[in-house]
């Protein structure tokens, strides 16, 4: 299992609707927070190991209405 964490920025007034779609529509999406900064969303991801990680986030996350922008980070080691 590889873990990783996508920051989101939504189209203006649109966070919410973001959220609520990733949690309901994307079953890898394993929390989503509201945060402050350059980014309004921070998704935690859970994937298979062989998942390709760039096509996860641009057929999965990127597509959903109202995502304008992602950074994603990848997660070495839990502690």
């Amino acid at each position: 299992m590889q873990t990783i964490f996508i920051q989101v920025k939504c189209e203006l007034g649109r966070a919410y609707e973001v959220a609520d779609a990733a949690i309901q529509e994307v079953e890898q999406v394993s929390e989503v927070h509201s945060t402050s900064g350059h980014y309004d969303l921070m998704m935690k991801v859970y994937l298979a190991e062989d998942a390709d990680i760039g096509h996860f986030v641009t057929e999965n996350i990127q597509t959903l209405p109202g995502v304008k922008d992602t950074f994603t980070i990848i997660a070495f080691k839990a502690f």
